[in-house]
């Protein structure tokens, strides 16, 4: 599709932009749909739900399927974005060229440091799913162990990191299918053993056992979840054919991550009891106990192996979105220009440097409090991505705005524009009010409030030195 509006400026500011140092478009479009569902499927249904399900109980269900409207709306606002601006940095170049530069580069300096921390989580996650085999080891090992693999894997050709990651995602993909097809028959009685039925979601204190409260305390994690869709539109700079491939991708993304949410939450609560899920903290997956739970021999073993893999899969992403997102606020000059600099094989090796810092974190966190690690991290990457999805909606009603009839075109669209986007706004500026009620996530939103002012402070630093700079150079260039 040829572009329908004024394309946002390019990252790369240099005079001579060399072609070698522009990032390649090597992902496929089947590499481009597996990645956008790995990023989004990770730790916060695999181990991060044992919190949410402890929150609200069984109408943790209806809590996912909140969860799904609002990615919805997200998802398509951002798809429409991304196929008329395919370009690195993607809703950061959006949020400058829609709103202001002050929105680009937050929001970009945000999710940079968002998937930063997440990336710690993540690794954090692997340690936390080793202590099933191997209680008494440190964290520490496998948190060191996986965090230079995931590194190794990130400094190859984006073309090698995507194939990897394909596979990586495809085997989270089939053990959520495989999971939701044995709790189905589990619960059916489609299995040799009597039908499990659907008991557990009304005999312990009922559907809503802590209330609408608890259903709703739950989807500020719950949310998180979805976060991960932005994948899409980041890899858009390094997509080929994107006018075709990110439509398709996204499609396929959204609503399958929503089957995939909704049914094995369904399932997790119909096969056991949702009290013993977890008690509330997070030490260990509740996917791993209900195999356990049911005795399906070597069952819970093999779902041990796969939420490793999940997690593997979601701290390779997040390394890759962080990677991306410095890099593109070095090509906008907003951060050191070392950081927008191409490796021989195209990788930007300096920024995936700086982005492995939370892998750092992670190492000694799990040094000296490995029970608090995890909640740590997760929950302090949530407000960040609230602002992420605020100012993508945002962005979205100034972009509508400038193409104007030319949203014809889109070969997709969001519906219910704008009451969509700004029920979507209202909702995660209620979310982000919650928070302070939930155990875990008290500070989340005040913690941010503090780092969006340090961002603003630099960015009002960068500003003014970047417009000192021009007024010097006007200054000493001679009249015509």
């Amino acid at each position: 599709m040829t572009t329908t509006a004024k394309s946002p400026a390019r990252d790369d500011h240099s005079d001579k932009p060399q072609p070698s140092q522009d990032l390649q478009r090597r992902l496929t479009e089947r590499q481009l749909s597996m990645i956008a569902i790995g990023g989004a499927i990770g730790v916060g249904l695999f181990l991060g739900s044992s919190v949410t399900i402890s929150l609200a109980g069984p109408s943790v269900i209806l809590t996912y399927v909140l969860g799904a409207a609002l990615a919805l709306i997200m998802a398509y606002s951002l798809a429409e974005m991304a196929v008329v601006h395919p370009v690195a940095g993607s809703f950061g170049v959006y949020a400058e060229h829609y709103l202001s530069p002050w929105f680009g580069f937050t929001v970009r300096l945000t999710y940079g440091l968002i998937q930063i921390i997440a990336i710690g989580a993540e690794v954090t996650a692997v340690a936390i799913y080793f202590g099933y085999w191997f209680p008494t080891a440190p964290q520490w090992i496998w948190v060191t162990a996986v965090s230079l693999l995931v590194v190794a894997v990130n400094a190859a050709q984006v073309g090698n990191f995507g194939e990897f990651e394909y596979w990586f995602s495809a085997v989270k993909v089939v053990a959520i299918i495989v999971f939701v097809v044995v709790g189905v028959a589990l619960i059916s009685g489609l299995s040799p053993r009597p039908a499990l039925g659907l008991r557990n979601m009304t005999a312990y204190g009922g559907f809503f056992p802590h209330g609408y409260r608890g259903m709703w305390l739950a989807f500020t994690l719950a949310i998180s979840s979805y976060m991960g869709l932005e994948v899409v539109a980041v890899t858009a700079g390094e997509a080929r054919k994107p006018e075709a491939a990110i439509p398709r991708a996204m499609r396929t993304m959204i609503f399958r991550l929503i089957l995939f949410y909704v049914l094995a939450i369904a399932v997790m609560v119909a096969v056991t009891p949702w009290n013993q899920s977890g008690d509330g903290t997070v030490t260990g997956s509740p996917f791993v106990r209900a195999f356990a739970s049911i005795g399906i021999p070597y069952a819970a073993l093999i779902m041990n192996v796969v939420v490793i893999t999940a997690a593997l899969s979601s701290a390779n992403t997040n390394l890759y979105l962080s990677t991306r997102m410095l890099f593109s606020l070095a090509r906008g000059r907003y951060a050191p220009a070392m950081l927008g600099r191409l490796s021989a094989n195209g990788v930007p090796h300096r920024a995936l440097g700086v982005s492995s810092l939370g892998m750092a974190v992670a190492i000694l966190l799990a040094i000296y409090a490995p029970k608090r690690a995890f909640l740590l991290m997760y929950g302090s990457a949530v407000a960040g991505m609230y602002f992420v999805w605020i100012v993508i909606l945002t962005a979205h009603i100034g972009f509508r705005r400038s193409i104007g009839d030319k949203v014809n075109d889109l070969p997709l669209k969001l519906r219910f524009f704008p009451a969509s986007n700004i029920a979507g706004i209202f909702v995660l500026l209620a979310v982000g009010v919650s928070t302070f009620y939930v155990q875990g996530l008290q500070y989340s939103v005040p913690i941010f409030g503090v780092v969006l002012a340090v961002m603003s402070l630099v960015y009002w630093k960068v500003h003014h030195t970047r417009r000192t700079e021009m007024e010097t150079k006007a200054e000493v260039v001679p009249p015509k």
